[in-house]
C-alpha cells in the first residue's frame, strides 16, 4: 500500500489545533497553579504530626503516584458523577483531574524540600517569635520552592504532556482536535506529526529552562 505524505491539508486545519492547543494550555496552565499551590498545603500535611493530617494526605498521594493518569481521568469523569451525583463543565473536570495527578506529585518534592531545609533556620524563626504559619509562610515556604522548582518545573511539563489523556473523555484538546482534523482530512500521519510538533515546540524550551534552574540552584 503506497502512501504519499502531504501536509496541505493539515496545515489547512491548522486553526483548528490551535483551538485544541488553547483548551491544553487553559487545562495545563489552570493545573499547574493548583498544583504548586495545594502542593505544599498536602506536604505540610504529611508532615505533620497529627495523624488526622497525615495519614490522609499520605493515602491521597499514595493513590494518585501509584495509579495511572488515565485510570484517575476515566474514574473522575465517569465514576464521580454516578456516586456523588456531580455534575461538572467538562473542562472543570478536566482540571480536576490533572490538579489531583499534580498535587501529589508537587507534595513529595515539596516534602523533599522541606526536609533539606536546614533546621537552624526553623530555630531563627522561632526566636524571633513567629507562629506556624509565620514559619511556614516567611521561612519554609519560599526556601521550599527555590529547592523544588526544578522538580515542579518537570513536573508541569510532565502534566502538559498528560493532559493529552483527557481527549479520550472528548475534551476538544489539541489531542481531540487533532483526531478530528486526521479524520476529516484522511491524513493521520501528517496531522499526528503536527500536533507531535506542537507539544514538542512547547515542551523543550520549558525543559531547557528546567535544567538551567537546576544548573544555577546547584551554583548557588
Amino acid at each position: 500500500m503506497s502512501y504519499d505524505i502531504d501536509f496541505f491539508y493539515t496545515l489547512k486545519g491548522i486553526d483548528t489545533l490551535m483551538e485544541g492547543l488553547l483548551v491544553t494550555l487553559q487545562l495545563s496552565l489552570t493545573s499547574i497553579v493548583i498544583g504548586v499551590s495545594l502542593g505544599f498545603v498536602v506536604a505540610l500535611m504529611v508532615m505533620s504530626p497529627s495523624k488526622l493530617l497525615s495519614w490522609p494526605a499520605t493515602s491521597f498521594i499514595e493513590i494518585f503516584r501509584c495509579t495511572p493518569a488515565l485510570i484517575q481521568i476515566v474514574w473522575i469523569f465517569y465514576c464521580v458523577p454516578m456516586l456523588f451525583n456531580v455534575f461538572l463543565d467538562p473542562i472543570v473536570m478536566g482540571v480536576l483531574a490533572l490538579s489531583l495527578n499534580l498535587i501529589a506529585f508537587n507534595a513529595e518534592a515539596y516534602r523533599a524540600a522541606i526536609q533539606a531545609i536546614p533546621k537552624a533556620h526553623l530555630d531563627a524563626s522561632v526566636a524571633l517569635g513567629l507562629n506556624k504559619i509565620q514559619t511556614n509562610v516567611y521561612v519554609v515556604l519560599p526556601q521550599a520552592i527555590r529547592l523544588a522548582l526544578p522538580v515542579l518545573v518537570t513536573n508541569g511539563i510532565s502534566i502538559f504532556q498528560q493532559s493529552a489523556l483527557v481527549a479520550i473523555v472528548a475534551i476538544e484538546d489539541l489531542m481531540y482536535m487533532g483526531k478530528m482534523l486526521s479524520t476529516e482530512t484522511y491524513r493521520p500521519i501528517e496531522t499526528f506529526t503536527v500536533v507531535a510538533l506542537i507539544y514538542f515546540a512547547i515542551a523543550l524550551p520549558a525543559m531547557y529552562i528546567s535544567s538551567r534552574l537546576e544548573k544555577r540552584l546547584k551554583v548557588a
